[in-house]
Formats: structure tokens, C-alpha cells, sequence
């Protein structure tokens, strides 16, 4: 690798030579090749890439892969090269275009740069001829009649190469990306707001196309119902998807898909022509996608010829923005996520409708698991269980997602161990290539090199061959889904991947000894209800029971869970039969059994090794449902919901000493209603890995999430936290002792160790906040169904009940939580229409007299609070806050809840202080405040506090009311200076050293 000073040389030559014979270089007959070997690569290499493959590494350890070029029309079918950091994380592709190419102006190879850089989600790509250099943003969704400039963040002509040179250098040199100034550089020029990213565009494509399909399939075949709809209407658009990506990878011959096109133009024969070709996969690929003897519907549906024409017009070069030799299956899978999100409805006319399924419209929508957190929980579940393990031993690691949805789990469980058997066999790889390819050694020793490399399970490439691909997906991964389209989708997504890296000759030689390309998954991949076994079966099978189809795990996957009878003795069948009963009932009783007699095996297979996955959160569910679950799950508590279950069902799903990895909603950790669940997690199961975090998990939801690794044994006396900010990353240790009975089995996971120790001695005050005062939500003015008469639903998009002004004598003040500063209220002058007919009015009582009124969304973590004494009603994104009794003043509880020390209680006591976007003060965290008892030994702080507080209540009036800039600064000053008064108060309260005092104002 050259030092810069080299490089800044190397270039300086490349550039004088270039500009010495620059006309010769722009004639037609100077090639891109030669452009290739003449320019472009020492330009690279210069920079400290391996442009040459000089470390002799097989095909898929290259830092640098250059691409076959097969050309078709105008468009190339694979960017020239891709810089691979090591591992094979993609950075950026570069097109080299011979000098006679006005790069500058040329809209084609713009288009074509930019769409595998987007197809690919790489944030930028370049193209050069040398002459010319082009840095683009792959961000934004490449159009065929853009601009060659569109997107283009850097253009430099090669006279200006060493004037750029220390740009050129800190972005593109492998030494410089190794140490992050490649991030930095794209996270500063790139990602700028109007982009669209290829998963949700691609997503958009899907929906279009759905709606086409199922709109003219409802229209041609009426006899079909809803579920046979959405089956066709899924089916036709995976296997269209399949063969394009198929063709752009070469497996396909390229453009087959559109040639079903120019044959019988008889109405209907498009997609016959099409099926032809479904057929003709089944028998190469041998996958469940194209199975059809399971299939009764596709062979005979009818579909106008303008529907599929435009549907595959639009995969194909130039309409299509999609590369998909370089779409990853990952960015699929997050289209098919959300489009798994909605459904086929058919109307009384059988005309086709597409809506969102009830659960999503519940949840707020589909959110798919960023690839950080696949990675990571995979990492700390696969990556610990195959540690210093062989090939065999891996083998029979069993791994499974019990609601995989698209398969996002999966697909990171499947791509790991594909690197990790290819890191496995690359060090005799290599060591047996290099000898063979070594000239000094003799013929008969590099033929026994070459001998001993084509034993490994690689190809000459030194990729994993077929044959190991589909044994480690059939060995290794298994999925359950309740919804048949989910399931579908994770084949799919699986089968992809275990065709990445395949070509046309490595898939005919399969198939010359006998094989089909790809296995079929039906024994993998299931569709079921995790949570409810086959015991919810009534006398009758009913409609309720068809859509929870439950589900038995022993016999979904017998060779997981398998027991053989090998004995006459009747009393070890007798011990045989307790264990197995034992077994149906909870599984994870299996291991805590020996049976052991010296001349009997009954051979128990004792579970998954893995659990992984995102389980889905507040599902709808019915009186049947919930009656069995509660039954069935010691876990379930007065909220129910499922996350929790699918903890104790995945638990019970492992072997002992088998690895649980979820990413589930974090408000458990406090809530009153969790405390089942959390003794649960605290006394059946180890943690090795606690994450939680402030970062938004999930765009546009406002959910707060923390990542659970949980082992299927016996507590440990402690577990490390990791706390990711935005900045950085803080770990600490939490004692399992904290968490007890005493304390509700509350969490302390969002407070290190110091933050604890105050914590800790702030909860030594025993009285709670709901001791002393009633605390309620505000009124609810709006909700379908709700209120006397019932709510129809329009009011809330015409705020019927709002009015900007009194007119009616049922008019009263309103107010919201943006309306509620500290000591401070900022009413906006608005009305509401108040009595019986709001969704949930409260008692009339709550809204006068004297209260504290707490917006529900905090300041970054800061809690708001004022006092009220008049006719205000506050709405429900506001707490109320009324004494039971005259002992304690309520300006003194005003001045505690806005201290310093009650904002750090409860930002290291409660999940829903990091509520992404909207951190929260919830009623349940209100309730639950220690407040200290008033005796003769701290009345004169309370007597101090309570003055302090009626103090900022005025002075925060006053400056409502200011109308000088002098006049405003002094009251600043006041109020800062009365505030800090309070909080030493407020310390001293509650017995805080100045150590503590330290931690809580830091």
C-alpha cells in the first residue's frame, strides 16, 4: 500500500502521461479496456487498493471485484467494479467509460451509475474515464431522462487531479476509509432531505402492481374467494420477481421474462406464455415457489394481457429504476414487509380492495428491524453458539424465528453462517491455491495442492459451493408465521439468498448430475400460531379457530423435537410417558429430565439452540384468544400482550443453555402492570446482553425498544447493560438482587451504576405520589363509538366539539400539554364543547379547583408541571394532579415535581422518558414518585418550598406580561435564581450528599 506521498506521485505520472497523448486517447478506437488497464486501475491502485487481486485472494475475499460486462441494448448488465471493505461490505461502484465519452454530459452512464448505486443502497458511486471524474449521490431515485449532473456531488477534470488530491485521498483511498473519513464524507454530502430510498420505492411497485393483478384477477375469475385471491395475486408477483432478479443475476437468460410479450397476442395468452415459463422453473429449481401440485389455482386464473405487460415492462431497462444484480435481499425484505402489511379484500360486486390489516391499522403501521439490529442480535446468539466449533458441529445448530414476518432474522441468521463457513475454509482455500499457483514448485505437488482445494465444499471462485448452500439453509433455519403471504415472502427472501453468487454454468452443473438448483423449504418454513398449540381445538372446528390456526410445534418440526421408543421396561415408560406429557405442556421441562438407564436411549432431541426475532405487540385479540392465553402463559398480566408471551413461548421453544435474542417494546421494565413478566424474565432465565437506547428503533414510530439475549439457564448474579446514545455507548453492570419483590421486579436499566446509587436512595422514601394525591388523564374528546350518543367518527376530522370561542354555556377553557410550561400556563384561548357526548369526559370535578396539571410529553426528559385554580378543562395528552388531604401543600408538590431531582428520577427509572421523538411523564410513572412524609423535622423545608414555588408561579406571570428586553433579563434571572433555591431545598429533602447532588446536576 503507498503512503500518500507515493500516491500523490503515482498520480502526478498517471496524469502527465495522460495529458502528453490526450488526443490519441480520446480517438474511438482507445477502448474502455485499454482506459482500464492504462488509467483507471493505477489511478486506484495508487490510492492502496487491490485492484490486481495481488494478495492472490479468491473471488470472494477480493478488496476490488470487476465485472463481466455483457451488454444489452444500451444498458450494461453489472457496474465495471465494486470496493469491498473486508468482510465484502459493499462501499461504492465505479463505471469506467473509455476518454472519447463525455462523461460530463453523457445522461447514460449517469443513469446507469446511479441505479446500482440506489438498487444497491450505497450512498454514492463514481464514474471515470480518467479524463473525468464524477462523484454521484446514490440516494436519490434515478430517472432515464435526468440530467447527467442530477445528483452529481463532484465532478474534477484529471488537469485538476492534484489540486483535489487531498479530497481524492481522505474520501477514496483504502487507507483513509479504513478510518472512517469515507463515512464522514457521505453522511455530510449525501442523504439530503426529498430522497427515496429502493425499499420504499420498490415497495411502491409492488402495491401497483398487487392492486393491478387483484383488481382484473376479481374482475376475470369470479368464483374466486378472498384468501384464493390473495394467494394467486401473491404467488403470480413472487415468481415474476424471482426469474427478473434471476435473469439480472445470470442465472436466466435476460429478457425471457419479456419475451412472453411478442408471442400470441390472444387475450389472455401473456400470462399462459408466462406460466410456461412458471413450469419450466419448477423443474429447475425444485422450490416451493413454483410448486404446483400445491398449487391448484395458477395453471387455469385468467389475466388480461395489459396487466402483465405492465407489470414486466416495468422490471426491464430503461423504465425499470431496479438493478437487481445488486438488489439485496435485505432492501427486499423491507419492501415485502410492509407489503405484507396489508390485504386482498374482495367488496359485494367482487371488485378488488386493498386495506391495511386490522393489527397494523392498531400498531400504527409496519415497522421493519433496522439491519444494526439484526446484526446485533444475531452476532451475540449465532456468533456466540458457533465459536470454535467445526462444520459439523454447526450443522446441528438449530435456529428459529417464531414470527418471522419477511424473514429479516432469518436471512441475517443464513447470510452469518454462510461467512462464517467461508472464513472457516478460506485459510486452506488460500493456502492450497497459492501452492498450486506457485511456479517453483513441481507438477506433482501443485496437483496435489489443487487436489487437497477441491476437497473443500468451494468452488475454483473459492465461493461456497450449491450442495452446502442449501444443506446449511435445510440444517440450520426455521420459521412460523400466522400469515400464509409472510411465509411465502420468507422463502422467498431465503431462496435468494442461496442463489446469490450462482451463474448459469454452476447451475447447470447442478442440475447435470441429477439435482434441482434450490430446496424446497415446506419442512422449514411453516405457517401457524406460535403462541396457541392445537389444544385450543374445540368438538367443532369453527371460523375463529381457521384464522388463529394453531399450531403444534412437536409435530411441526419432528426432527427438533423427537422422542424414540426403544424400551420394554415398563417403569422407564412409565418415567418415559411423565416426560412427555410434561413435554406437550412446556417444553422447556425436556433437558431438566434424565432418563437414563445403562442399556436404554430414548434419544430426546431437546429444542432449538436459537430464538430469534422482532414478535409482534398489540395484536387484536379475541374473548376465546385471550381467555386461552391467559391460561396457558404464566407470564400474562392485566394488560395482555403478546411480546411478553413470545418470551416465555421462545424460552420453552430452547434446549438448555440455548440462546433467546428479541427486540420488544421496553415499557415492561417499570410498568405496574409487568411485574409477572418481569420476575419471569429475572428467575427462569440468564441475561447476557441487556440493550437499551435512545436512538429511534423504528422511523415514524414512536415506540421505545430495548434488546434482550436471554440463555435457557439458571440467573447469574449480574448482567451488563448497554446503553446506546446518540453520541456514544455506555455499559454497566445491574446486581439481579435489585430486582425483587420488594421493588416490583423493577428493571433499573436506564440508570448506571452512580445514577442507581442515588436512585436507590431516593426510593428509600416509601410514600408514593397516589398515597397523597388522586392523579388522572385528562378528557378524551375524541374516539369512534365513545361518549352519549356514540361518536361516528367524523367528528374528529371536522373537531365538532372545538370552538375558537365561548357561544354556548357548555363551553369551557381547554387546554394541552403544549399549552403547560414549568410553573407556567400558555392557554391559547380555545374552547371545548364539554359534557357526555366527549369520548371520555372525566369527572366534572377534576376540572376546578386547585390541581397541578403535568403535560404527558416532557422537555427532553424534563418534566413540566403548573398549578390551575379555575375552570380549565385539560385534555388527555395532560395528567392531573388533586390532594386527598390539606397536610401536604400543593405548591410544595408543585415544587417537587419540577425540581431537578424528579426529572432524574424519573429519566432513570422509567422507559417512557425515551420515547424516541415523544419522551413521556405517563399517569403510572406520576403515581409512582416517592414523596417524602411531612413531619416537624422537615416542615420548615416544606414551608420554604411551598413559598419558593408560589414565588416562580408569580414571577413566571410577570414575564408572560414583560414587555421590555431589560425587564425580561432581570426576571430570567430571578426565576433561574429561585429554581436553583428550590432544588438545593429539594436535596436536602431527600438527604442527597454533595456527591450525589454532583451526579444529579450532571
Amino acid at each position: 500500500m503507498f503512503t500518500k506521498e507515493e500516491a500523490y506521485a503515482k498520480i502526478s505520472d498517471l496524469v502527465e502521461r495522460f495529458s502528453l497523448q490526450i488526443d490519441s486517447y480520446k480517438k474511438s478506437d482507445y477502448n474502455e479496456t485499454l482506459t482500464r488497464q492504462d488509467f483507471i486501475n493505477p489511478f486506484f491502485k495508487a490510492l492502496g487498493w487491490d485492484i490486481d487481486n495481488s494478495q492472490g485472494n479468491a473471488e470472494a475475499y477480493r478488496e476490488v471485484i470487476h465485472e463481466d460486462k455483457l451488454r444489452i441494448g444500451s444498458a450494461t448488465k453489472a457496474p465495471d467494479y465494486s470496493f469491498r471493505l473486508p468482510g465484502g461490505k459493499r462501499l461504492f461502484f465505479v463505471e469506467a467509460k473509455k476518454p472519447s465519452v463525455a462523461v460530463k454530459d453523457d445522461i447514460v452512464p449517469a443513469y446507469q451509475v446511479r441505479r446500482y448505486g440506489w438498487s444497491a443502497k450505497l450512498p454514492i458511486s463514481l464514474i471515470t474515464d480518467f479524463e473525468e471524474l464524477a462523484v454521484y449521490d446514490c440516494t436519490k431515485k434515478p430517472k432515464p431522462d435526468d440530467k447527467a449532473s442530477t445528483a452529481r456531488i463532484k465532478y474534477i477534470t484529471y488537469n485538476k487531479y492534484l489540486e483535489e488530491f487531498d479530497f481524492i485521498w481522505d474520501t477514496f483511498s483504502k487507507a483513509s476509509v479504513l478510518k472512517g473519513s469515507f463515512d464522514k464524507f457521505i453522511v455530510s454530502d449525501t442523504y439530503k432531505k426529498g430522497t427515496t430510498t429502493v425499499d420504499k420505492e420498490f415497495l411502491a411497485s409492488l402495491d401497483e402492481w398487487r392492486i393491478l393483478l387483484a383488481q382484473n384477477i376479481a374482475l376475470r375469475n369470479q368464483n374466486f374467494t378472498e384468501d384464493e385471491l390473495n394467494f394467486v395475486v401473491q404467488q403470480t408477483l413472487d415468481r415474476i420477481i424471482f426469474l427478473r432478479i434471476a435473469e439480472d443475476r445470470g442465472v436466466e437468460g435476460y429478457g425471457e421474462l419479456k419475451d412472453t410479450l411478442t408471442k400470441s397476442k390472444e387475450e389472455g395468452a401473456f400470462y399462459k406464455q408466462l406460466f410456461t415459463l412458471f413450469k419450466e422453473a419448477d423443474s429447475k429449481y425444485n422450490s416451493g415457489l413454483f410448486d404446483f401440485k400445491k398449487d391448484k389455482l395458477s395453471a387455469n386464473v385468467i389475466i388480461d394481457n395489459k396487466v402483465i405487460k405492465t407489470i414486466i415492462s416495468e422490471l426491464y431497462y430503461p423504465v425499470s429504476p431496479y438493478e437487481f444484480s445488486v438488489l439485496g435481499v435485505e432492501i427486499l425484505g423491507s419492501a415485502y414487509e410492509q407489503f405484507l402489511g396489508k390485504q386482498i379484500k374482495l367488496s359485494a360486486g367482487h371488485k378488488a380492495i386493498i386495506e391495511e390489516k386490522p393489527e397494523v391499522r392498531k400498531a400504527g403501521g409496519v415497522y421493519y428491524t433496522p439491519q444494526y439490529i439484526v446484526d446485533y442480535i444475531v452476532q451475540n446468539t449465532v456468533g456466540k453458539l458457533t465459536e470454535s466449533k467445526t462444520p459439523e458441529q454447526v450443522a446441528q445448530l438449530k435456529i428459529v424465528d417464531p414470527a418471522c414476518g419477511s424473514g429479516s432474522f432469518l436471512i441475517g441468521a443464513y447470510k452469518y453462517l454462510l461467512n462464517w463457513h467461508l472464513e472457516f475454509y478460506k485459510p486452506e482455500f488460500i493456502k492450497h491455491s497459492e501452492t498450486a499457483a506457485d511456479t517453483n514448485t513441481n507438477t506433482k505437488t501443485r496437483e496435489a495442492a489443487i487436489k487437497q482445494r477441491n476437497k473443500l465444499p468451494l468452488t475454483p471462485e473459492g465461493n461456497l459451493t450449491t450442495a452446502l448452500k442449501k444443506q446449511i439453509l435445510l440444517n440450520n433455519i426455521y420459521g412460523v408465521d400466522i400469515d400464509t403471504q409472510a411465509v411465502e415472502v420468507t422463502k422467498l427472501s431465503l431462496l435468494l439468498k442461496c442463489m446469490e453468487g450462482e451463474t448459469g454454468s454452476s447451475i447447470n452443473a447442478v442440475m447435470r448430475f441429477g439435482e434441482r438448483v434450490l430446496p424446497t423449504l415446506d419442512d422449514n418454513i411453516k405457517s401457524g400460531n406460535s403462541l396457541i398449540d392445537v389444544d385450543f381445538y374445540g368438538n367443532e372446528l369453527f371460523e375463529e379457530e381457521i384464522k388463529i390456526k394453531p399450531y403444534n410445534w412437536q409435530k411441526g418440526f419432528p426432527n427438533v423435537f423427537n422422542i424414540k421408543k426403544t424400551s420394554k421396561n415398563q417403569d422407564f415408560k412409565n418415567q418415559y410417558n411423565k416426560v412427555k406429557h410434561l413435554m406437550d405442556e412446556t417444553i422447556d421441562l425436556i433437558d431438566k429430565y434424565t432418563l437414563k438407564e445403562p442399556e436404554l436411549s430414548y434419544g430426546i432431541l431437546r429444542g432449538f439452540d436459537i430464538v430469534i426475532g422482532n414478535p409482534p405487540y398489540g395484536a387484536i385479540l379475541s374473548k376465546d384468544t385471550e381467555i386461552y392465553l391467559r391460561q396457558k402463559y404464566s407470564v400474562a398480566n392485566y394488560q395482555l400482550d403478546t411480546y411478553n408471551l413470545f418470551i416465555e413461548r421462545g424460552l420453552k421453544l430452547l434446549r438448555t443453555n440455548g440462546l433467546l435474542g428479541y427486540i420488544i417494546p421496553s415499557a415492561w421494565v417499570a410498568s405496574a402492570y409487568d411485574n409477572k413478566f418481569r420476575r419471569y424474565i429475572a428467575e427462569e432465565s440468564s441475561i447476557k446482553n441487556f440493550v437499551v437506547s435512545n436512538k429511534q428503533t423504528f422511523k415514524d414510530a414512536t415506540v421505545e425498544t430495548c434488546i434482550l439475549i436471554l440463555e435457557n439457564t439458571a440467573p447469574t448474579k449480574r448482567f451488563i447493560v448497554e446503553r446506546w446514545d446518540l453520541e456514544q455507548t455506555e455499559n454497566y453492570n445491574i446486581e439481579l438482587k435489585q430486582i425483587n419483590a420488594a421493588n416490583n421486579y423493577v428493571f433499573p436499566v436506564y440508570a448506571n451504576k452512580s445514577n442507581t446509587l442515588v436512585v436507590d436512595k431516593i426510593k428509600k422514601v416509601k410514600t408514593k405520589l397516589n398515597d397523597i394525591a388522586d392523579v388522572v388523564w385528562g378528557a378524551k374528546i375524541y374516539e369512534n363509538g365513545k361518549g352519549t350518543p356514540p361518536q361516528k367518527g367524523d367528528e374528529s376530522k371536522t373537531k365538532k366539539f372545538h370552538s375558537p370561542q365561548k357561544t354556548k354555556t357548555t363551553h369551557r377553557p381547554l387546554i394541552g400539554g403544549s399549552e403547560i410550561n414549568r410553573y407556567q400556563l400558555n392557554w391559547k384561548n380555545g374552547y371545548v364543547n364539554y359534557g357526555k357526548w366527549l369520548a371520555a369526559p372525566r369527572n366534572p370535578h377534576w376540572f376546578e379547583g386547585e390541581r397541578i396539571v403535568v403535560r404527558e410529553v416532557t422537555s427532553k426528559g424534563i418534566i413540566q408541571a403548573t398549578y390551575l385554580n379555575g375552570d380549565y378543562v385539560f385534555s388527555n395528552s395532560v395528567d392531573g394532579i388533586k390532594m386527598k388531604s390539606a397536610t401536604i401543600n400543593i405548591r410544595f408538590l408543585l415544587g417537587l415535581i419540577n425540581s431537578k431531582l424528579i426529572s432524574f428520577y424519573h429519566l432513570n427509572t422509567s422507559p417512557n422518558a425515551f420515547k424516541g421523538t415523544f419522551p413521556k411523564m405517563l399517569l403510572q410513572d406520576l403515581r409512582e414518585l416517592p414523596i417524602p412524609i411531612i413531619s416537624s423535622n422537615n416542615k420548615s423545608l416544606h414551608d420554604e418550598i411551598v413559598q419558593l414555588a408560589e414565588t416562580m408561579l408569580q414571577l413566571n406571570k410577570e414575564k408572560q406580561q414583560a414587555t421590555t428586553p431589560d425587564k425580561l433579563d432581570q426576571l430570567k434571572t430571578r426565576i433561574q435564581y429561585t429554581d436553583d433555591k428550590i432544588n438545593k431545598l429539594v436535596y436536602q429533602l431527600y438527604g442527597l450528599s454533595e456527591e450525589e447532588i454532583g451526579i444529579v446536576e450532571g
